[in-house]
């Protein structure tokens, strides 16, 4: 069998699909990341698991895709910019690893943007020729679905509407202030119970609560998502999204508010806002990375 690998390392755990080519799941792995180790350690750990996944099916591989957090170039296939949670990932060179080590072509995406082209592709927006992906996680992450192709910028960083400002004057962890993700992240989630409170939980932990002040956390948050979804209609007359993430996971708490904004201020264009849950869970990054592979190849 021929089949593409997708990789999505992220700060805890990497996830590696083993794809057939038309893109579904023949098996799969999560290792833990060593993101304290270093750039080789991390890419040593998902070439391990690739090489366990094409033992154990006998897989002829055709070629790796990988999603990273941080900003990368997805040309160079190397990481820009990551968080202070990976040692030596900044500047590191992911697809010449990758390439060394299996002899395939490998072929380097955000996560996010790998996330929604694996809904696109084969997800919850499949055939939808424009998109705007979002993920609300530790952080909220976006990315740009364009005329049936991803549109990541001149930069690598297009969609990205977790860290435009408007949205208030906290504090975010990228250095600025009012972005999106002071608001409507899981890290903030529990930052805003935790400040009205006293009590220090995660954001899950703020969900089941389901008190008044988690409700008031989770309307915020709603509202907060939904201006952003407003915004993107906007300027882009794009009003298709696809959600997912840790925090989507409570999406009965954030949908209320999410709703009401959306009605009471529509987009200019008269063409509602569909918001749709993503499909593939888990596997999305991976499948969108291994997407990548096929796109490239022509498989």
């Amino acid at each position: 069998m021929k089949a593409v690998v997708g990789v999505d390392i992220g700060g805890t755990t990497t996830q590696v699909a083993l794809c057939a080519q038309d893109l579904t799941v023949v098996d799969r792995l999560e290792v833990r990341t060593p993101a304290s180790a270093g750039g080789a350690a991390m890419v040593g750990a998902a070439l391990d698991a690739v090489r366990l996944l094409l033992g154990r099916t006998g897989a002829r591989l055709l070629g790796v895709g990988v999603g990273a957090a941080g900003v990368v170039d997805a040309r160079a296939g190397r990481v820009l910019v990551a968080s202070d949670s990976f040692r030596g990932w900044a500047g590191f060179a992911v697809t010449a690893a990758f390439e060394e080590a299996l002899g395939v072509p490998a072929f380097l995406d955000n996560d996010v943007n790998a996330f929604l082209r694996g809904e696109a592709t084969a997800g919850a927006v499949a055939g939808e020729p424009h998109v705007l992906g979002m993920t609300l996680g530790t952080g909220v992450g976006g990315a740009l679905w364009l005329d049936g192709a991803l549109y990541d910028g001149p930069h690598g960083a297009a969609g990205e509407i977790g860290h435009v400002p408007g949205f208030g004057e906290l504090p975010c962890t990228c250095g600025g202030r009012g972005h999106l993700e002071t608001l409507a992240s899981g890290r903030a989630i529990a930052a805003r119970y935790g400040e009205r409170t006293g009590r220090e939980v995660s954001a899950r932990e703020v969900a089941e609560s389901s008190d008044p002040v988690a409700l008031g956390v989770y309307e915020d948050a709603g509202a907060a998502v939904a201006r952003a979804l407003l915004v993107t209609a906007g300027l882009l007359d794009v009003t298709t999204v696809v959600i997912g993430g840790g925090v989507s996971r409570s999406w009965q708490l954030l949908a209320p508010a999410v709703r009401r904004a959306l009605t009471a201020e529509p987009p200019v264009s008269g063409h509602p806002v569909r918001v749709l849950p993503a499909l593939l869970g888990g596997d999305a990054v991976a499948v969108g990375a291994a997407a990548r592979v096929r796109a490239e190849l022509g498989t």
